[in-house]
């Protein structure tokens, strides 16, 4: 596997823009997204488990029951969450536009928005700018540049990967762009996340890889808790790479290449790619000035490993801590004890359990088997005051191993969410 250029336009067949049409007030930034396969696609996707869903989410829901679409189309500036039945007029005519444009059926289009909640959304500009989305309509990096930059928000770091890995002799490219840096703790997926690809592949088993690939990517990003109203994330397949075989789950007639199956090696590099815009978005978090890491080994199962590195990871106090570069260790067990409480499965002994922080500047032992260890503060503080930290937690009761991105919790986090919608 291969990172090359190009994002959602280096799959072949797919095309991209990004334009202003006005949604966000007083600003001179991109608002409008449209991704655009000339093709029919298969497709999948994964949506927020918030109760309360906005509009684009339960309209994509609708159009994505029978797994085929062509297109999304994106805005950015208005969450169109909350808004009731006008809302879902709304979205249904953000789908309409896309389709009156590009000469297909409302139904092959995924809708996403993102933005201010319980705000209406003015779909009218959309529709009056529909027009200039097809004339812009481009399959270079550019038409992906402009398309990621229209969906984002609070984002100060762009989040973009394409890879390409060969499939039954052909080459076949992944790629994808995400926007999110507050309201992240996923139990789905992230803010956004659009991804393509132009392998040949089952829709059961592109369904089934990017569930997986969200299982162990997604699902362990946290921000600040709060899982969002429009969580999304989508794939479309066009086929385009021709890969001799189309990639199955079973891939009962694919050549094994290094003891892997065409589906695994499809599903590692999407999981690859998605894992790689999950740390970017941890990395990006609204105010924050580190990445922190966490992995917990030896846990009873993965999910027990996932359950407690993400309760640590989500911890306001060792986020605090994290920015204060203070080795609170007691903080990071604090966290597990509580999952373990009120998380079934999410059980562990503390007295079997060893915690290290490491860094570029080094890595220091400050528990062992529940109790306090001898390590030094200032080597503690060096290694916690680099801008990439990660926190190592051993339990000794199995093999289970699961590794969750999230970042520390800073003054300007308050600062932007307590003024995000003036």
């Amino acid at each position: 596997m291969i990172e090359i250029k190009g994002g959602v336009c280096a799959p072949k067949g797919f095309l991209a823009t990004g334009i202003r049409c006005g949604i966000k007030p007083g600003s001179q930034k991109k608002d409008l997204a449209l991704i655009y396969s000339q093709k029919s696609c298969n497709a999948a996707a994964v949506f927020t488990n918030n109760k309360v869903k906005a509009a684009s989410i339960r309209l994509s829901q609708e159009h994505i029951a029978d797994g085929k679409l062509r297109a999304i189309i994106a805005n950015s500036g208005n969450a169109n969450a909350c808004t009731g039945r006008e809302g879902m007029d709304a979205a249904r005519r953000m789908a309409q536009a896309a389709s009156g444009i590009l000469s297909i059926e409302p139904s092959q289009v995924a809708v996403a928005s993102t933005g201010v909640i319980g705000v209406p959304l003015p779909v009218d500009l959309i529709e009056k700018n529909a027009c200039l989305l097809k004339a812009s309509l481009r399959d270079d990096e550019q038409g992906h540049s402009d398309a990621l930059e229209a969906i984002m928000t609070t984002d100060t770091r762009r989040k973009e990967i394409a890879v390409e890995i060969e499939i039954g002799g052909k080459p076949v490219r992944i790629g994808a762009m995400a926007k999110g840096s507050g309201m992240i703790h996923p139990n789905m997926a992230t803010m956004l996340a659009f991804i393509t690809t132009d392998a040949a592949i089952t829709g059961g088993a592109l369904d089934s890889s990017l569930r997986h690939a969200v299982k162990r990517s997604f699902n362990r990003l946290t921000v600040d808790g709060d899982t969002s109203t429009n969580d999304m994330a989508v794939i479309l397949a066009n086929g385009e790479a021709m890969n001799k075989e189309q990639i199955t789950i079973n891939n009962e007639h694919s050549e094994m290449i290094n003891g892997k199956s065409d589906y695994d090696i499809f599903s590692g590099a999407l999981e690859h790619v998605c894992a790689s815009l999950a740390r970017m978005m941890a990395r990006d978090g609204e105010g924050a000035t580190k990445l922190v890491t966490v992995t917990v080994t030896g846990a009873g199962s993965e999910d027990t490993a996932q359950a407690l590195a993400k309760s640590v990871a989500s911890s306001s106090l060792v986020k605090a801590a994290c920015f204060g570069a203070d080795a609170n260790w007691g903080r990071v067990l604090c966290a597990m004890g509580y999952a373990s409480a009120s998380m079934p499965g999410a059980d562990f002994d503390p007295e079997k359990t060893s915690v290290s922080f490491k860094s570029r500047a080094g890595e220091v032992q400050v528990c062992r088997d529940g109790g306090p260890v001898s390590f030094s503060e200032e080597k503690a503080k060096l290694i916690l005051l680099e801008e990439e930290v990660e926190i190592f937690i051993s339990l000794r009761e199995g093999n289970g191993t699961a590794s969750v991105w999230g970042c520390d919790l800073t003054y300007d986090y308050v600062k932007i969410n307590g003024d995000y919608r003036s």
